[in-house]
């Protein structure tokens, strides 16, 4: 992974294989931003000039090389883009500086190190810089054969272009400083699991079924001090988790649920996340059509954010007890599988009749829901790429929010903001509950088809423990990008929600969420 580090050096002495400094776009063009203003100097204080004369405008997502000037010791400038210029008096917005960093370091994969002179006015801005490069740098080559990590081809060295950035530095960083040391300490433990959420979305479903998962989980868990505990499908029948069992009896890879938890003797509050785990959604009987299957390696996106969000909590050692349930299955076609119109009966002791074998997060998370509640916990918030629904709703990049507790959910709007995550609340209409009633059980897996994505919602809370605090993040839209690589967003596995869910659970342990 791509090092981090703070320096109060100057951007123009600084040894790097490139200086990145950063641009806007000001009322009469292109205005450099703070943190260049050595690299600017070098040019004669003319810097923007040049830039605007090589077609830079200052537009996000932009980025600009040019020879370095006499006087700046690094070969390369690299100016990006950060948008519009903020008002006197106004800062740079984190998530400008973050998406700049990924862009920069995008850039400059395979160099050794790259100095970042961007806007730096306190240790949150500094450590906006660090993720965004380090999450920039990401490269996921386990299995190429020219790059990868012996999984593709062992013993085969990879080639200079398929290596990240090496070191990002961040200049106007103060190293000995406790608040920008510890902020760029949670950035890399941050970035760190982001990326080990992004590995295990981007492996192929042949090498990742749920007991690879949960392989991964124990392991981390052992690392990391972490409490592990683990159902197989014997623990799973016996328990009677139908919707686990239901959806993963198609396959030949058996289903699990893993517990994974970090305690701290100062706790004094409790926070749930449940995970959807489908390691491959083929659909079921209900078959998804072709174009459909291709990326449904993702469809456990939800279990590793979670996953991610419990090891970093651990790694930074926040005084909240964080437990993480990861409800993983594969959903396959076979003689064995799951029939449109089974009723299965889960873990809560409810029936549900299955419409369509497609709608099947709902029924391992539903189990996971139950099971996590009976441990009391103050809060539960699930994570699952749900429906297409909800894509349709909030396009690709935004994942939608929905509670049984309206001020929960706007907390969690509002940490999604802070962390630079887009979402949106969503509501949760009582009049869609009808639609899901059965003739046969309890309720069905299905109901109308407009308000999909609400419908699922609807029907999780159903199994959600009475009195605790509940939301459901549906990531579908994020989870997995099939576009070019853009800010700090690669191509593939994103990681989509970790940011969210660490600081939520960094807000409880300071008491902020009651």
């Amino acid at each position: 992974m791509t090092a981090l580090s703070l320096s109060t050096s100057s951007a123009a002495t600084v040894r790097a294989d490139a200086v990145v400094v950063g641009v806007a776009k000001g009322a009469k063009g292109v205005v450099v931003a703070p943190g260049a203003e050595a690299v600017d100097d070098a040019f004669g204080g003319k810097l923007a000039a040049v830039l605007e004369t090589l077609g830079a405008s200052g537009v996000e997502g932009e980025v600009t090389k040019l020879p370095a000037a006499d006087g700046i010791k690094a070969p390369v400038v690299l100016a990006v883009g950060l948008g519009d210029a903020p008002a006197k008096g106004d800062s740079y917005d984190h998530e400008a500086l973050r998406r700049a960093a990924g862009s920069a370091a995008r850039t400059l994969a395979g160099a050794k190190k790259a100095a970042f002179a961007l806007p730096v006015e306190h240790a949150g801005a500094a450590a906006a810089i660090g993720e965004g490069a380090l999450l920039g740098a990401y490269s996921f080559t386990a299995f190429r054969s020219n790059g990868g990590n012996g999984k593709g081809a062992k013993g085969r060295k990879g080639d200079a272009k398929s290596a990240p950035l090496g070191e990002a530095t961040v200049l106007g960083g103060k190293p000995r400083d406790k608040e920008f040391k510890a902020a760029a300490e949670r950035a890399e433990v941050l970035a760190a699991e982001i990326n080990r959420a992004r590995d295990l979305i981007n492996t192929p479903s042949n090498a990742l079924d749920p007991k690879q998962f949960a392989a991964e989980a124990q392991a981390a868990a052992k690392e990391f001090g972490l409490t592990f505990e683990v159902l197989d499908e014997k623990a799973l029948k016996k328990g009677g988790y139908g919707g686990l069992l239901g959806v993963g009896q198609g396959s030949e890879a058996p289903p699990r649920l893993v517990r994974i938890a970090h305690t701290h003797a100062d706790a004094e509050r409790t926070l749930a996340l449940v995970g959807k785990g489908i390691t491959y959604d083929s659909g079921g009987i209900s078959l998804k059509p072709a174009g459909h299957n291709e990326t449904m390696k993702c469809d456990m996106s939800g279990a590793a954010a979670v996953f991610a969000a419990v090891v970093a909590a651990a790694r930074l050692d926040l005084p909240v007890n964080v437990t993480g349930w990861l409800a993983l299955a594969e959903n396959m076609p076979s003689g064995s599988a799951t029939r449109p119109g089974d009723v299965l009966t889960m873990y809560s002791g409810k029936t549900v009749e299955v419409l369509n074998t497609d709608a099947e997060g709902r029924l391992v998370l539903a189990d996971a829901l139950t099971r996590a509640s009976e441990e009391a916990p103050d809060a539960i918030v699930d994570v699952a790429t749900l429906t297409g629904a909800m894509v349709l709703a909030l396009g690709h990049r935004h994942f939608g929010i929905m509670a049984n507790d309206d001020a929960f959910r706007t907390a969690i709007h509002e940490i999604a903001e802070e962390v630079g995550e887009q979402s949106w609340p969503m509501p949760l209409p009582a009049e869609l509950r009808k639609g899901m009633d059965s003739p046969v059980a309890d309720i069905a897996n299905m109901g109308e088809r407009m308000g999909g994505g609400l419908v699922a919602g609807l029907f999780l809370k159903e199994f959600v423990g009475e009195g605790i605090a509940w939301a459901h993040l549906d990531i579908a839209g994020p989870a997995f990008h099939e576009g070019a690589p853009w800010g700090y967003t690669p191509k593939g596995g994103t990681g989509s929600s970790v940011r969210t869910l660490l600081r939520l659970a960094e807000r409880t342990a300071e008491g902020d969420l009651g």
